[in-house]
């Protein structure tokens, strides 16, 4: 994927993440690999697990009273056409794909949710570590 303003967007959220404004302590991010959705549910911040194409397999407790979707409704099912189809567009999903093509990712940007809600402003954190994609996401 060759895209100039996805490129110049990765590039931004990557030096925001490695400057330090990651809201995930370095421990959580290096235990998500292996998180199951029970553990997942303890964090602080939303938390959603999906492969390379979207598909959720872990949709924790945060995340789901944020988005006003049960995990059990959320689980399979694609996040960006789905669940929050706000975020498939070239900012959000576009980060994601930049991800799963690089094979490792640690991005963080601003992001405002549409979908469902009223506009909702959160910080995303995007990590990708061991195959293994999750979204992070925190209301500010």
């Amino acid at each position: 994927m060759s895209d100039q303003f996805i490129d110049t967007m990765w590039a931004t959220a990557t030096k925001a993440a490695a400057q330090g404004g990651a809201f995930a302590s370095p421990g959580e991010l290096s235990a998500l690999t292996t998180m199951s959705a029970s553990q997942a549910d303890t964090l602080p911040y939303g938390a959603v697990r999906v492969d390379d194409k979207g598909a959720i397999s872990v949709y924790n407790r945060y995340e789901s009273e944020l988005g006003g979707i049960a995990p059990a409704n959320a689980i399979g099912k694609n996040f960006f056409t789905d669940i929050a189809p706000c975020t498939n567009n070239k900012v959000f999903r576009g980060c994601f794909l930049k991800a799963v093509e690089q094979g490792s990712a640690d991005c963080l940007f601003n992001y405002t949710f549409t979908y469902k809600m009223r506009p909702t402003e959160v910080k995303v954190h995007m990590h990708r570590a061991n195959g293994v994609n999750w979204m992070l996401i925190a209301k500010k």
